[in-house]
């Protein structure tokens, strides 16, 4: 039984409006709600969305709030906003720029919509995420990053566009932060179930991690102009859906540590089960000595995030 769910998505560009489109298609949620400065493209491209959703037989509206204060009592709240990146721009240049964003984002959602999860999707994404849950004062299950999902599906695509064959049958694993330090884990990968090393031989597995970590960079060098937004749009509406539906799937999500792979007080990829209270629980996984490394080195990348914005005073006043 449909409740009347509510989606609200903060910043309605390429990935914004992308989530809205995927979410209206599938039809979970009753009203899909943008906010984004520009607000007539937010009107447009919602009549556009909404008129798709009719041609599908889709029971979703999708619209505009023209203010934070319309963006009410939502289940979720995806929040896009901030800067992209730009060519040749490293992911913290955008720290300082988007962290603010974030934070005045994050208390307008606080403030209109104090039941709802939030999934972050705005880079550095890990160090967003902690902004977004110190300035919520939200338990930390319901503050999630998108970026697991979408690494897997491209360590998967790699792996499927290596192999030849296997498709739909790839299950690729993720782990920790998402940029340069994030970790693919081939040793949990399979095709069909067989293990990634059966199939695929060690250089061109590494070859395969290599592209997996430069993934969004190697997009941004071909479009120029922009950044991937399809694959992580596609992502976050996978985890919109299991929270809506509650399905109890396990996915590979930030979110706050708390002890859980020896890290606390910093926010990385690992496994999650996704319901209706977001994060429920966190599967730890064994590492072997390698992946424990690389998990580390990962955590450490995040943490220098957030030693910036606390050099910075930004989370002063804050709760």
């Amino acid at each position: 039984m449909n409740h009347g769910k509510r989606v609200g998505i903060v910043g309605a560009g390429n990935v914004g409006a992308t989530v809205a489109y995927s979410l209206a298609m599938l039809g979970s949620a009753h009203e899909v709600i943008l906010r984004d400065n520009k607000i007539d493209v937010a009107k447009g491209k919602a009549l556009d969305m909404s008129q798709a959703a009719a041609a599908v037989r889709s029971h979703t509206v999708v619209s505009v709030a023209e203010d934070m204060s319309q963006l009410t009592n939502c289940n979720v709240v995806v929040v896009t906003a901030g800067s992209p990146r730009l060519p040749g721009m490293s992911r913290d240049d955008l720290l300082m720029i988007n962290a603010n964003i974030t934070k005045e984002v994050i208390q307008g959602i606080a403030k209109y919509s104090p039941n709802a999860i939030i999934i972050m999707v705005s880079n550095p994404l890990d160090a967003m995420t902690y902004v977004a849950l110190k300035e919520s004062g939200f338990e930390r299950n319901r503050v999630i990053g998108m970026a697991g999902i979408l690494d897997s599906s491209r360590m998967a695509a790699f792996i499927q566009e290596k192999l030849g064959y296997g498709g739909g049958q790839i299950r690729a694993s993720v782990m920790g932060g998402h940029g340069d330090d994030m970790v693919p884990l081939p040793r949990y990968s399979t095709v069909a179930g067989v293990p990634l090393s059966d199939v695929l031989s060690e250089a061109e597995i590494e070859e395969i991690v290599h592209r997996t970590r430069h993934g969004g960079a190697e997009i941004v060098g071909h479009l120029k102009t922009g950044s991937a937004y399809y694959a992580p749009a596609k992502s976050t509406a996978i985890m919109c859906e299991a929270i809506l539906k509650d399905t109890k799937q396990i996915h590979p999500c930030a979110v706050y540590l708390e002890g859980e792979y020896g890290f606390s007080d910093v926010v990385s990829g690992v496994p999650v089960m996704l319901g209706a209270n977001g994060a429920e629980k966190i599967i730890e996984v064994t590492l072997d000595e390698k992946e424990k490394a690389m998990f580390a080195r990962s955590c450490a990348s995040v943490q220098s995030l957030i030693n910036t914005l606390n050099a910075n005073n930004f989370f002063k006043g804050a709760m």
